[in-house]
């Protein structure tokens, strides 16, 4: 059997051990419906408040400000959604970035088709929003400013707390989508002037299909999903009650180990950067190296291309990706490369790496060498760029 490194964390994550011991007993032992009223289901009610409790408890924020989802795009669509429902305005307008995850971009035209206006601001090189760009866009009939915590792609950390500022002052909600952040790097809400944000389970070691919504208090957040009136009337649907029960132990650990697991998955993000660079003849980082997820890499080398170089990697055991595992299979030029500068083909020639607890140096050595042998075979196929 070959050997398997994966360096895919942005795409999805092994769930903790301590996620899967807490989860089998709600299927198990107390699989009782939470709606239920006798004390079977009320494990699994207590089971819930608990998880509530500590995502909450990550946040700072009460336990009633979470609600829980299916996951990211759910989170994403239910935010902005709610924020044009609320709205009295004729035609809603909402600011969001050239760079937001499809969650974000084809929900916003999906919304523009009903009338809702629509603003994409463009980024600088690094993949940063400027929050002058976004002060200068804001109208009378703004409703929302929807701007990413961190970068899916290219692991860009926008001026989350300077762009909350605006909004507030100029009395306009803010969403951020921290799918990539949470579990990344510590977020506090309400020190940030977060109105709404989006995560989801399994990009944190928590199980697929669970995420959750946090709504500040006073927000009067309307139901997107209609029928039994589950989760506070909120969202209606039995509960998932072991991806609850999962995502809430998910988010405990991720807590208890952030610094530490920062400090680790920077050092591997340094070696592994330095190492491309210097061994690896025109290879650039794409975005900033400073204002960064730690974990995140996302490399390009000229005149490769990055799904070849994706499909070496495979056949010898390595995980990783040349575009967003959510567009994975549609032949078309990252949109987050293209707003960054890059021409169609130097986008095509992305590849990211995203490192995760479990990776050590050794794995980075291994792939660094497998890295190399793959970009010599294509240059020497293409008959140029000797390396």
């Amino acid at each position: 059997m070959k050997r398997l490194v994966y360096l895919d964390n942005a795409a999805t994550t092994q769930p903790f051990p301590e996620v899967l011991d807490a989860m089998i007993p709600y299927y198990s032992r107390y699989y009782g419906n939470p709606s239920s009223g006798y004390e079977l289901g009320e494990e699994s009610k207590r089971a819930m408040s608990l998880s509530r409790k500590w995502i909450a408890d990550t946040l700072q924020v009460a336990p009633e400000t979470i609600y829980f989802t299916s996951g990211g795009t759910e989170s994403d669509n239910w935010a902005l959604m709610f924020a044009v429902s609320a709205s009295k305005k004729c035609a809603p307008h909402i600011i969001t970035t050239a760079i937001e995850h499809h969650a974000i971009l084809n929900t916003c035209k999906n919304l523009e088709k009903s009338g809702v206006r629509v603003t994409y601001l463009p980024v600088n090189r690094n993949g940063i929003v400027l929050p002058e760009h976004v002060e200068r866009a804001i109208r009378p009939d703004t409703v929302l400013i929807s701007v990413m915590y961190a970068n899916n792609e290219i692991g860009s950390i926008q001026p989350i707390r300077k762009i909350a500022e605006i909004a507030h002052r100029r009395k306009v909600l803010f969403h951020t989508d921290a799918v990539q952040a949470y579990g990344q790097i510590p977020i506090l809400v309400k020190e940030e002037g977060i109105d709404l944000l989006s995560a989801s389970g399994h990009k944190f070691n928590g199980p697929k299909g669970t995420g959750f919504l946090y709504a500040r208090q006073g927000l009067k957040l309307q139901p997107m999903i209609h029928g039994g009136g589950q989760e506070r009337k909120m969202r209606s649907g039995t509960e998932n009650v072991p991806g609850i029960v999962g995502i809430g132990m998910a988010a405990r650990c991720s807590a208890e180990i952030l610094e530490k697991k920062m400090r680790y998955e920077k050092r591997l993000q340094n070696y592994l950067i330095d190492r491309i660079l210097t061994e690896i003849p025109e290879s650039c980082l794409n975005g900033s190296r400073t204002k960064r997820l730690p974990n995140n890499i996302n490399i390009s080398i000229a005149g490769i291309n990055g799904p070849a170089v994706v499909a070496l990697l495979d056949l010898e055991g390595i995980c990783a990706s040349s575009a967003s595992a959510c567009s994975a299979g549609i032949q078309k030029a990252s949109h987050v490369q293209l707003a960054i500068g890059k021409s169609e083909q130097q986008a095509y020639e992305a590849i990211r790496f995203t490192l995760g607890v479990h990776n050590t140096r050794e794995e980075l050595d291994y792939t660094v060498d497998v890295l190399k042998q793959c970009v010599k075979r294509l240059r020497e196929s293409s008959g140029c760029h000797e390396v």
